[in-house]
């Protein structure tokens, strides 16, 4: 099957098991006691919102009153993929919401310690041009400029697969197309300078850079990959920490569940979430239409393709970004399979 179901199977669980859970005293890499003998819950995010789920429990403290006082959660925001992969390696954060390349390449390096565990979001990039660049599809793409957020993350990928379907490459392959890394923010005075071209973006930059006159949609989000139909975000956990806490992942999960049905629910209402969070961390606020509108091309859902995942793998292998194809650890099965094994 293309989709496998994680988080959607709501495990229910007793609070006396819960606390003990929380309490438990950890060993060493399995979640740090507090100082007032809790247990360290250690949650990472970005501040975007293909991260949806994650701004909105963190602002409604859901969590948090899920696990109790015997629990300390904490959050902190990442910009770059490679870096929360980096401190999921020193054992800093537990849990994580990434984007599935990092997640990946996670997987890959720490042999098999960092799984995936749920899928958060789908989707939600374009492809977007200059307005007075001489481009109509991607093979006009070929001499140009094309930049992306970060080498190596989702939306790179993506666009190697575009150019690959048009018989072209990127300058560092011996191709005529020459991909630069370009931070969202920045995008629009490249746009205006002419320093770039064309540009794959993620939501809610997609959005915000066409509302210039400088800039225009080249390719919509069902037209970058397979429909539309693969991860742009995903959760991750330690491995460590999972197997030495289940009840504290299952209930993360199953708020993470929950969370996933309210944002599709009430999109308005955790829109507002949404924008509050971002703007305490980045100190910008998005226009809550423009947020709305990011939405009509990023699916939050708890479900995984895990084809699109395998073929993430083969590309970021094929491109030298990890140095082996993950095996069957870098998707965990689910406890509900876990279980049902015993």
């Amino acid at each position: 099957m293309k989709k496998h179901l994680f988080a959607n199977v709501l495990v229910i669980i007793l609070s006396a098991a819960l606390l003990t859970a929380c309490s438990a005293s950890p060993s060493s890499g399995t979640g740090e006691k507090g100082k007032d003998g809790v247990t360290n819950v250690r949650v990472a995010y970005f501040p975007n919102i293909t991260h949806a789920q994650a701004l909105v429990m963190k602002a409604n403290h859901t969590l948090e009153d899920a696990l109790g006082d015997a629990c300390n959660v904490s959050w902190t925001s990442f910009n770059a993929g490679s870096s929360e992969v980096e401190a999921l390696f020193a054992e800093e954060i537990d849990i994580g919401y990434i984007g599935p390349v990092p997640a990946i390449n996670g997987n890959v390096k720490s042999g098999g310690d960092v799984v995936i565990v749920s899928n958060a979001a789908d989707a939600g990039a374009v492809l977007i041009r200059r307005s007075d660049a001489d481009i109509t599809s991607v093979a006009d793409l070929d001499g140009k400029t094309v930049a992306i957020p970060q080498i190596g993350n989702t939306q790179h990928l993506c666009l190697l697969n575009l150019l690959k379907e048009n018989n072209l490459k990127p300058v560092s392959e011996g191709g005529s197309v020459e991909v630069v890394a370009v931070d969202n923010a920045n995008m629009q005075n490249m746009f205006d300078q002419g320093t770039i071209d064309a540009a794959l973006v993620p939501e809610p930059w997609g959005t915000i850079l066409t509302a210039s006159d400088g800039v225009e949609l080249l390719l919509d989000y069902k037209d970058i990959y397979l429909d539309g139909n693969y991860p742009v975000a995903v959760v991750v956990v330690r491995k460590e920490f999972m197997e030495a806490h289940p009840d504290i992942v299952e209930t993360f999960l199953k708020i993470h569940a929950e969370t996933t049905d309210a944002v599709n629910e009430n999109l308005d209402g955790s829109a507002d979430s949404m924008i509050a969070e971002i703007a305490a961390v980045t100190g910008n606020t998005l226009d809550k239409d423009v947020v709305l509108q990011s939405f009509s091309r990023t699916n939050v859902t708890t479900t995984l393709n895990e084809e699109a995942l395998q073929a993430f793998a083969q590309t970021s292998y094929d491109q030298g970004l990890i140095s082996e194809l993950p095996d069957h650890s870098l998707v965990y099965p689910s406890f509900a399979d876990k279980k049902a094994q015993k």
